[in-house]
């Protein structure tokens, strides 16, 4: 009798557990689906899952939890497709590199973390760091640390005295030949190597810099710097892998080498030119902005000393003809998904992405689907995340006010709610 018992009293206590949800009561809902925003709506949330979006605001059990924000906008936690998780720019950046431990590195990244997800970023994709940032991805997994749901290509891959080569700028005698280990190669033989590198690190993608940057200690900003072949070998290595490949370019003939070998996203994009728009639009290719820091980098270029003398002119000259490069793309009918390069300006201001999409011709509600659904679909999570639907992760984020007609709304998270877990209410 008393086994009986104990069994039923087992069966009950577990009726009781799946029993409890969480209801949130919505005042407006924008779903980062293709459809309208929702007037008084619920969202119903069993541990970490959403379970269902009813209409109006449904009464809550003895067992149940509510959250009232009836007078919120709330969308799917958004997704920035290009953070720097290690690293926040500043005037001693390049002294750093010799100064930093990883441990200095990966305890400065704990504060970056957690204002990312206080400002309603619950997914990151961090586009290269030193390798810190693949252990501060588990950190977060295991609960160790407030931040977003991070997915981390490790360390970029570029050539010998391209944009990703750890070493340039540094004297003759520091410089050594780093290899495919360190992320740089030359060949495809190498390049095969780095990504088979990064899978043994436990990246999750691939990013490669095929063409010269603007915060690199070097003088070309543009320039093609991977053969075709090279990023071929890249993109083939990666799909054994399991990998997908975003590529930062700058340039329209290093943008055009790797749409056509078959990568998945362009960063920056900065000097698409119209074949490049035609390459876009031929291969399903994503396009990633970064507006934010194109706009930030030409106003620190301003300030004597504040980069290298070789970043700077490439800064004043690479970073305000973002947005017009973005107006184009998004008027052309390039795809779009939703990044910032945060790190390259201070975390927790990635939310400006959103107001400097809407200046160059983007609607709102479009901007806020590049930050959910498209990213997802970008990221290869659409069937997890992206959206407020039924099976969906529980990435939930409200704003005071209504960022269809105030842009400055997305500055203003009041709610954040990732994998069912409340960090902000």
């Amino acid at each position: 009798m008393k086994k009986i018992l104990f069994i039923c009293s087992l069966l009950l206590a577990g009726q009781l557990v799946q029993a409890q949800k969480t209801l949130i009561w919505c005042g407006t809902l924008v779903d980062g689906t293709q459809a309208a925003p929702k007037k008084n709506m619920t969202i119903v949330v069993e541990k970490n899952k959403i379970v269902s979006v009813q209409e109006g605001f449904t009464t809550a059990t003895s067992m149940d939890k509510t959250i009232d924000l009836k007078n919120k906008t709330v969308t799917p936690g958004w997704i920035d497709m290009h953070v720097h998780m290690e690293e926040e720019i500043n005037p001693n950046r390049f002294l750093q590199s010799f100064t930093q431990n990883p441990a200095d590195i990966a305890f400065g990244s704990v504060r970056f973390a957690e204002t990312t997800l206080m400002t309603g970023f619950t997914t990151v994709r961090d586009l290269g760091g030193t390798g810190v940032n693949i252990s501060l991805r588990n950190a977060i997994n295991k609960g160790l640390l407030k931040g977003p749901r991070v997915f981390t290509a490790g360390k970029a891959i570029g050539t010998t005295g391209g944009h990703a080569d750890p070493t340039n700028g540094y004297r003759k005698n520091l410089m050594g030949d780093p290899g495919p280990v360190e992320g740089v190669v030359n060949g495809a033989d190498d390049c095969r190597k780095a990504v088979r590198q990064r899978y043994k690190d436990g990246a999750d993608l691939i990013k490669i810099t095929a063409t010269g940057g603007v915060l690199s200690v070097a003088k070309n900003g543009s320039n093609p710097q991977f053969t075709e072949e090279e990023i071929k070998a890249i993109v083939e290595t990666a799909k054994d892998y399991g990998f997908r490949v975003a590529v930062h370019a700058h340039g329209a003939e290093g943008m055009k080498r790797a749409i056509r070998a078959g990568v998945n996203s362009i960063e920056h994009g900065t000097l698409m030119d119209d074949e490049c728009i035609a390459l876009f639009k031929q291969y399903g290719t994503w396009y990633v902005p970064t507006l934010t820091a194109g706009a930030s980098v030409a106003d620190s270029a301003k300030i004597p000393g504040f980069f290298n003398e070789l970043v700077t002119p490439k800064a004043l000259e690479i970073g305000p003809q973002l947005i017009n490069t973005f107006t184009k793309a998004y008027k052309a009918g390039v795809k779009i998904a939703f990044g910032t390069d945060a790190g390259v300006y201070k975390h927790g201001k990635n939310w400006m992405e959103f107001t400097l999409m809407i200046k160059g011709g983007m609607p709102a509600l479009e901007a806020i689907r590049s930050a959910t659904m498209n990213a997802a679909d970008l990221l290869g999570e659409k069937d997890r995340l992206g959206s407020i639907e039924a099976g969906k992760l529980a990435d939930i984020i409200a704003m005071d006010g209504d960022p269809l007609t105030d842009p400055q709304a997305f500055a203003r998270v009041v709610f954040v709610m990732k994998d069912g877990v409340v960090y902000k209410q």
